[in-house]
């Protein structure tokens, strides 16, 4: 739990500095604090929490779990995707699941200790929003100055 904690803290912290919109901000909140519920399934069905075990078991989880909250097919059906797709790096159509794709990344490279050469490699390639570089750097302990938006 505490994990989806911190990445629904970062989720929310960049989704508000890159001014998203209130319905889109709620379900990037609600995948993000939602996003690994397929965890203990896999790690009993599966033996692991491979992500593609969490994407596949996830999507539908979620659904469930969100079923009788008051939210709209519509709504429950993007947070499914959010979380069905949240180790997908290709095609990330959206702005709620870019963030949630960097707020994950970074609560895990800071919680298993990645490789500055790692981190750097995916602020580089997959982190599009500047305020994922910025939370990256900070929370990761790398120079904004090295990832080409310093003074954003």
């Amino acid at each position: 739990m505490t994990t989806s904690c911190v990445v629904w803290a970062y989720a929310r912290t960049i989704g508000e500095l890159e001014g998203l919109g209130a319905e889109t901000q709620y379900l990037l909140e609600v995948a993000a604090i939602t996003h690994d519920i397929a965890c203990p399934l896999c790690r009993e069905k599966y033996g692991n929490t491979n992500g593609e075990y969490q994407e596949q078991e996830g999507a539908v989880l979620v659904r469930a779990f969100l079923a009788d909250t008051g939210m709209t097919e519509a709504q429950i059906a993007r947070v499914a995707y959010l979380v069905g797709h949240h180790h997908t790096l290709r095609n990330i159509h959206g702005p709620d699941y870019q963030i949630l794709i960097e707020a994950d990344y970074i609560a895990n490279a800071s919680e298993n200790g990645y490789s500055k050469q790692s981190v750097m490699h995916f602020i580089d390639t997959v982190i599009k929003t500047a305020s994922g570089k910025h939370l990256a750097a900070s929370v990761l302990g790398i120079s904004a100055s090295n990832l080409g938006c310093a003074g954003r």
